[in-house]
């Protein structure tokens, strides 16, 4: 699934596109994905220009001198925007037209993504979620602190939208291999000097994903139609039975928590 990175490029490829840009129409080719999508929207953001785009974990935020229109890319989402008169594909179930003839087009096969409106720019979505993995606050010790008495594995404490975003299941195993740390392990038992380690390897792997563009596994998209490149980098997700690029050993892979877990045995303890 879209993970940060693939929001981040996401968001990155559309500011040069549409931002300041006005819309023209608001159309709903389904009423709902995961949610409903707000019938409203059409005479809401009808002749509103797009101020910005940021991003808030996993959340592109389209922002309107009305209101911010959030958007989730779900399991397979993706955007694209395209001339206006191109028909539309299978899925392609929210746009905005915009006046100069292009149309941002959301594509989701599953229907697990969202599109949603705040008029002040909040959402319980949005409320809930923990610190940005890229900035100064996610650090060492916040990790450390927050991982006290934690008897949950060191890979779902990390993928815990409500302590750090967008640290997904692809970076999360790749971010804990960098580091060797067994994603098994329970998050209260490793140690600052460790969790130092880890909070580097995430930032920089990230960032890294980023500059790739994102990682495409089977549906993700950059907005110009083009995959993401990271996964040519990926040393152990989706490599089962594949040597260690470390050592002799292989690549393993176990289930935690309904998700493929990709580690070394030998490298991460």
């Amino acid at each position: 699934m879209p993970e940060l990175p693939e929001v981040e490029t996401t968001k990155n490829g559309l500011l040069p596109l549409i931002k300041q840009q006005t819309v023209l129409k608001a159309v709903r080719h389904r009423d709902n994905l995961r949610w409903e999508i707000p019938a409203h929207l059409q005479t809401t953001l009808a002749n509103q220009a797009i101020v910005t785009i940021d991003r808030r974990g996993k959340y592109l935020l389209i922002r309107f001198a009305v209101g911010t229109l959030i958007i989730h890319l779900g399991m397979s989402g993706s955007i694209k925007v395209i001339d206006s008169r191109e028909p539309l594909l299978k899925h392609d179930h929210f746009e905005l037209i915009l006046h100069n003839g292009h149309s941002m087009r959301l594509n989701d096969p599953r229907r697990f993504g969202a599109v949603l409106f705040s008029e002040n720019g909040t959402h319980p979505l949005l409320d809930s979620l923990g610190v940005e993995p890229l900035t100064t606050d996610f650090n060492d010790e916040y990790l450390y602190t927050r991982s006290r008495n934690k008897q949950q594995s060191i890979k779902a404490f990390i993928m815990d939208s409500k302590v750090v975003v967008g640290v997904g299941n692809i970076y999360a195993c790749e971010s804990l291999f960098a580091c060797g740390i067994d994603p098994r392990r329970y998050a209260g038992r490793v140690s600052k000097k460790r969790y130092q380690q880890l909070t580097e390897h995430i930032k920089h792997i990230l960032t890294e994903a980023i500059k790739a563009g994102g990682t495409t596994l089977q549906d993700f998209s950059q907005v110009d139609g083009s995959p993401g490149y990271f996964t040519q980098t990926l040393r152990v997700y989706g490599r089962e039975g594949k040597l260690c690029t470390l050592c002799d050993g292989k690549i393993r892979r176990i289930i935690q928590h309904q998700r493929s877990t990709f580690y070394c045995k030998s490298c991460q303890s």
